[in-house]
């Protein structure tokens, strides 16, 4: 039965079409549209999902080649490998955490004025087993590493999309839904610096060129460009025989053209898939907050912001890459070597290049996605001593969600408090 319910708590795809149905009944819709409503909604989703693994395998290769073309080693931020590896010591305690986490989430909704439900099955995935990591370092029992990882996650669960509301709200322009990812403080922050320095007249999405030039207003055609001039300068200095085992035995430069090529794809689809996920889910989800927990508003990942301001996700992506790269090339001066991790830094810098460009414009977009980049990876460098993963035969990764790295902060510093767990 614990099996069961991991498996469809872990599952965003199977949480969101159950909250939907739900949705729907709650309204009294027929059962024709209740079917309807649910699969196009697990539809849109699952168009969404897939979107975003063609992106990440597109990335997967060009940080390998970034990493041989420039002899950097070091750790790479990854939540969901080290979530996966600490299974077979801490499963028991991560399915538990999980499932009560959730629930507390839903009782803060019902009972308090913080309607927020968090619906990333993934990130609650991950942070359930941080939480496991971090309680059960500092030296308390399965019991209890269970109860303070569930209270502390169904808080944060609520405290991270209520604090990222206003940001929300100035991208999208309502309140119908919220933020369900763990690096939306450090996106909203991002944002709001770019805000400060930025000139909102000048959005990123209206900028002016030349009539010759006229195809570049075209997102998909700018970020076409820009992704293959990023990946054949970046492929130019891999070493051949390296470069041949990455490419399978393919001309390095036909390779690298059609993995930048398949990223964009990635992200049309993605997109396709966030418009239909949306037209679905946010009226399905009103008959959640009218019979269930009045007034709730559902927390959802952030490629749900990517349609808002889709030039700003290429500018945010590559200036958050130019940000992180400072922070790897500082590495003399810190704990450790973080090597850019081009995944968060496209999730998480996209996303702040859109929300700077809501408050700050095209500079605001710039800005926000140099120091999401930036100050993200300085973070996960300096934060790098407080938990070690040795004893779980993890090398080479750490954790690369903002919002749990704030938490297990704020853990480690009551745990010195009380003398608990050095």
């Amino acid at each position: 039965m614990l099996d069961v319910f991991v498996s469809i708590l872990s599952n965003p795809s199977i949480i969101i079409a159950i909250i939907a149905g739900l949705g729907l009944v709650a309204l009294r819709k027929s059962a024709s549209d209740v079917i309807k409503g649910t699969m196009k909604t697990l539809f849109g989703f699952l168009i969404l999902q897939q979107g975003a693994n063609i992106i990440v395998g597109s990335l997967v290769p060009f940080s390998t080649m970034f990493t041989e073309a420039f002899g950097l080693t070091g750790i790479v931020a990854e939540d969901n490998a080290i979530a996966a590896a600490v299974q077979t010591v801490l499963g028991k305690e991560t399915a538990f955490i999980l499932i009560f986490s959730f629930l507390i989430n839903v009782a803060i909704a019902r009972f308090t004025k913080f309607k927020y439900i968090f619906l990333t099955g993934h990130m609650m995935f991950s942070f359930a087993a941080t939480m496991a990591i971090v309680f059960s370092q500092m030296g308390l029992s399965t019991t209890m590493t269970i109860i303070w990882g569930s209270i502390v996650q169904g808080i944060s669960m609520v405290f991270f999309p209520a604090i990222s509301q206003s940001s929300v709200r100035k991208v999208i322009g309502n309140d119908n839904v919220a933020f369900g990812f763990w690096g939306s403080s450090w996106i909203s922050l991002s944002g709001w610096i770019g805000g400060i320095f930025g000139n909102k007249e000048q959005s990123s999405e209206d900028v002016k060129v030349p009539k010759s030039l006229d195809f570049l207003k075209d997102m998909s055609i700018l970020m076409g460009i820009i992704m293959v001039l990023v990946y054949v300068i970046t492929a130019s200095f891999v070493d051949s025989q390296v470069m041949n085992e990455i490419s399978g035995g393919v001309n390095r430069y036909q390779y690298v053209i059609f993995e930048a090529l398949g990223f964009v794809v990635g992200i049309l689809i993605l997109l396709m898939g966030v418009r239909m996920f949306l037209g679905e889910i946010v009226p399905a989800f009103k008959g959640i907050g009218e019979k269930i927990v009045p007034g709730a508003k559902p927390a959802l990942d952030v490629p749900i912001f990517y349609s808002y301001a889709p030039v700003a996700v290429t500018i945010g992506f590559l200036t958050a890459l130019a940000g992180g790269l400072i922070v790897t090339f500082m590495s003399s001066f810190l704990p450790v070597a973080v090597l850019p991790s081009v995944i968060g830094l496209f999730f998480m810098g996209g996303a702040a290049g859109v929300f700077g460009n809501a408050r700050g414009g095209l500079r605001g977009a710039v800005i926000s996605g140099f120091f999401l980049g930036f100050t993200f990876s300085l973070l996960v460098a300096l934060a790098y001593p407080l938990i070690g993963l040795s004893e779980y035969g993890i090398g080479g990764l750490w954790f690369a969600s903002p919002d749990a790295i704030i938490v297990v902060i704020l853990i480690k510093l009551v745990g010195l408090l009380f003398g608990i767990g050095f």
